[in-house]
């Protein structure tokens, strides 16, 4: 009786241990669909950008744009190292020069879409978002060609 006892407690120890990790492991798997954006600040040409192998599109020269490229997913909970590669092609004249850096996601507090912002000297920082570059709650400020305007607040990494 008493090794049935030892038994029965093992057993549902080893069914209580698996329900747990399966629970963590749904949690940690738990991801949202995401449109990918693009901003640019800076005096190029994008003709294509991707974050992990999802994206397209092009942007012209200080440009901002929506989540309008599909798809992807990210995680619900942004955690401490997260990643992307970031790969995009920003050619001189005729000629293609891709570049590509993997870059740490910015903490964000709900999913949204992620969005490619370019800085000059191929700086490049990803965020999420729920509102687009054009909204006041966007990370980055988008002001355009600071030439153009006498007062440049463009936001730098």
């Amino acid at each position: 009786m008493k090794r049935f006892t030892y038994l029965f407690a093992a057993a549902i120890a080893v069914v209580i241990s698996g329900c747990a990790l399966r629970q963590s492991q749904a949690r940690a798997s738990e991801r949202a669909t995401a449109q990918v954006g693009i901003v640019n600040h800076t005096g190029n040409y994008i003709y294509s950008a991707s974050v992990d192998g999802a994206g397209g599109g092009n942007m012209a020269r200080w440009g901002v744009g929506g989540a309008d490229i599909c798809c992807t997913s990210i995680p619900n909970v942004w955690y401490p190292g997260m990643k992307v590669l970031v790969r995009w092609n920003m050619p001189i004249g005729i000629q293609d020069v891709i570049k590509e850096k993997v870059v740490e996601v910015e903490k964000y507090e709900r999913p949204g879409d992620i969005y490619m912002v370019f800085f000059p000297n191929d700086e490049v920082r990803v965020v999420v978002s729920e509102n687009g570059p054009r909204a006041s709650d966007f990370p980055i400020r988008h002001v355009g060609n600071p030439n153009e305007s006498s007062s440049s607040n463009l936001t730098q990494p």
